[in-house]
């Protein structure tokens, strides 16, 4: 370790908490009906073990920024990944379905801690013409382990019995802290930072709002449902009071003012398109493989493995070629592949090879690599360091918004879609009307990340954003 530069051990040791976080959450997707027959429960009860995950995260990262400002970066990431494993040897130990529900709840909690302020963590080791390529590596974890999450869940439900899922995580997570308390470099404080109470309560109430309607939200009379549309409207109305109280607060909980940094604005509308563009393929290609084709889950595991692999490669290739170029570089090109290559997925049919659909996803999610965290690397590279917190938590929060809508608006349109193919005038066969359904959610997702191609250009580099600083100043 003494030959690895120090800003490179901050990486790994920041890799190991938030591979631990994502692995975890994407074992337990496919499991989720083996807990329905192990605790006697219905979907409806079973759906808050990811549901409360996503809500408690969303809910917690606008705090984020407020607690590393004030009692520093390294310390509440660490906090972050100890009571992520709390929440684990928790979830080990529930001898309900409430227990494992709350344990999830204390592990969504905790990823909302940690996910902002490993952003953070990254920029405050490297210089701006170095982020790139560190975001790109940092961002391997993101995608290896949603992509290998279903496989090794399945392999621990098969030889091992379930409190195993969240006994996995402790070695990870153990290793994580050693690496963290040995190398990240504590970031100043400011102990006179003062807490915005309001601003906490009306964003948290927004954004909870709003997540626990989409994650509800599974079918369209759910999400229709007088409840959901009510929750809906009463987050987005807190959001909108948050937005105008935090405008006039002289230490806010979150500084709404870098939106107007227009680099980092269309970092946010790249990286939520191409989130819904990432979710999209996550919902629909297991529907296709499965469903229509009748191939196995191996498959279907078979076909994102190498796919996450090449995303992981081209987020470091894109990175450092942000770092050299800049964004125009790699993240209008990166949009392009990803786009129309979702398209292309669009026009399978029923002899449609399952090795073409392989090379398609392999192809596409090298465009995701290149796009979602150079354009990240470039918002955040666009506003001051000392609001990097703020501003990672803000694009975590959106992204995850936008990714829980894409998954509710594309598993709505697939069974509406379906069910009107099969059973209206076109009267098409199940296998036949499931296709189609997808074909078209996938022509759906295609146009909307090719609709923001132009967009990306406006996209500006570090020195581009330096420079226009210097002059507003001068």
């Amino acid at each position: 370790m003494e030959r690895i530069p120090s800003k490179w051990l901050v990486v790994i040791s920041i890799l190991f908490g938030t591979f631990t976080v994502i692995l975890n959450n994407s074992m337990l997707n496919p499991i989720l009906p083996h807990f329905m027959d192990i605790f006697d429960a219905d979907a409806v009860a079973i759906g808050w073990v990811l549901t409360i995950f996503m809500v408690s995260m969303g809910m917690t990262m606008p705090l984020t920024g407020y607690l590393g400002d004030r009692f520093g970066k390294k310390r509440i990431y660490i906090i972050g990944l100890i009571l992520f494993m709390v929440g684990s040897i928790s979830g080990a130990l529930s001898p309900s379905l409430l227990m494992i529900i709350v344990s999830r709840a204390i592990q969504g909690t905790a990823g909302g801690l940690m996910m902002p302020i490993a952003m953070a963590l990254v920029f405050h080791a490297f210089p701006r013409n170095e982020r790139g390529l560190a975001v790109g590596i940092y961002g391997i974890a993101a995608m290896v382990a949603p992509a290998i999450g279903p496989t090794v869940g399945g392999i621990v439900i098969e030889y091992f019995s379930w409190p195993f899922l969240f006994l996995f995580n402790i070695p990870f997570a153990v290793a994580g802290i050693f690496f963290c308390a040995k190398y990240l470099v504590p970031t100043e404080k400011d102990p006179d930072l003062k807490f915005d109470l309001i601003g906490f309560l009306l964003v948290t109430g927004g954004v909870g709002s709003v997540l626990f309607a989409l994650g509800r939200g599974s079918t369209l009379d759910a999400l229709l449902s007088p409840s959901n549309i009510i929750l809906i409207i009463v987050g987005a109305l807190l959001l909108v009071v948050f937005a105008k109280y935090e405008g006039k607060q002289t230490q806010p909980l979150l500084n709404l003012a870098i939106f107007k940094i227009p680099t980092y604005s269309v970092s946010i509308v790249v990286t939520a398109t191409a989130s819904i563009g990432l979710f999209s393929g996550i919902f629909l290609l297991p529907l296709l493989i499965q469903d229509v084709y009748g191939l196995s889950e191996i498959q279907t595991g078979l076909l994102f493995l190498p796919a996450a692999l090449m995303s992981g490669l081209f987020m470091s290739i894109g990175g450092k070629i942000l770092d050299v170029k800049g964004p125009r570089y790699v993240v209008p090109i990166g949009l392009l592949v990803l786009g129309s290559f979702t398209l292309l997925l669009g026009f399978n049919t029923l002899t449609t090879s399952f090795w073409f659909i392989l090379i398609v996803n392999v192809i596409r999610s090298a465009g995701l690599g290149m796009c979602n965290m150079p354009a990240t690397t470039a918002g955040m590279n666009a506003i001051p360091d000392d609001q990097v917190a703020q501003g990672s938590a803000m694009n975590n929060v959106i992204r995850q918004i936008f990714s829980s809508f894409g998954i509710v608006f594309f598993s709505i349109y697939f069974e509406v879609r379906r069910g009107l193919l099969a059973t209206g005038s076109a009267g098409l066969e199940m296998q036949e009307a499931t296709l189609q359904a997808l074909n078209e959610a996938f022509l759906i997702s295609g146009i909307v990340i090719l609709c923001v191609v132009p967009v990306s250009f406006i996209l500006k580099g570090a020195q581009s954003v330096k420079n226009e600083s210097e002059s507003a100043a001068s």
